[in-house]
């Protein structure tokens, strides 16, 4: 039976950084809460069946949204932890019972709302094909600097090799079980997995791809969507 796809986005975080009496997921953006945006680019493409929403259990936002344009392709879980890696374990767990271990599970960030269709159909045509699967990145630009306690540079490291980790980040439902199980700390799905030993893949993605953390973020993906649209 071939490998079927799902999308899971985890949406329990608090978004301290973000310093705004709302939800930094439900802030609206062009029109919508900012989680419907990632949700509608994660299901872009028919292949991904179901987007499984991690959401935190006293969450009483996502209710309040009208999610029907999705149908049934969008499955709220009410059981997020207190960290990422929690969060997306508890959605893996959640999920078992409709999902095959082979079947690929494609974890995508509430807050990146402008992920490029184009990417998303690169992922899963490269990712695809690889045993290991793999992750949206874009290679790393910019020299980088290394600092001290006092802000001062005490080094300037190379960048060869080097990329900015993005989501979608596309694994098997049974790999990623296994990985984020063993890897506590773990700060993105890509790193659990490696901790198992493997090497994912690498998929170019984009920089409009951003990740809004600060509310300056809001107006770049504001400008994003629009050009897009």
């Amino acid at each position: 039976m071939a490998a079927r796809y799902f999308g899971l986005v985890p949406a329990a975080g608090s978004g301290s950084r973000f310093g705004a009496d709302v939800l930094k997921q439900y802030s609206p953006l062009a029109g919508k809460p900012m989680l419907a945006h990632a949700i509608e680019r994660l299901l872009a493409v028919p292949e991904v069946e179901v987007a499984f929403v991690v959401l935190a259990p006293s969450d009483t936002e996502f209710r309040k949204r009208d999610w029907s344009a999705f149908g049934s392709r969008v499955a709220p879980l009410y059981c997020g932890g207190a960290s990422r890696r929690d969060s997306v374990l508890n959605g893996i767990i959640a999920a078992a019972s409709l999902v095959d271990p082979n079947d690929w599970m494609l974890v995508h960030d509430a807050v990146r709302p402008c992920l490029g269709k184009a990417e998303l159909r690169r992922l899963i045509d490269e990712a695809g094909k690889d045993e290991i699967g793999g992750i949206l990145a874009v290679p790393v630009a910019d020299t980088l600097k290394r600092a001290n306690g006092e802000r001062r540079i005490v080094a300037t490291e190379p960048r060869d090799g080097l990329w900015l980790a993005q989501t979608p980040q596309m694994f098997r439902h049974g790999m990623l079980l296994r990985a984020l199980r063993d890897s506590v700390h773990a700060t993105d799905e890509a790193a659990a997995v490696e901790a198992l030993g493997h090497k994912p893949r690498l998929v170019e993605g984009s920089s409009k791809n951003l990740k809004v953390t600060f509310p300056a973020d809001l107006e770049i993906a504001e400008r994003i969507l629009r050009d897009a649209a």
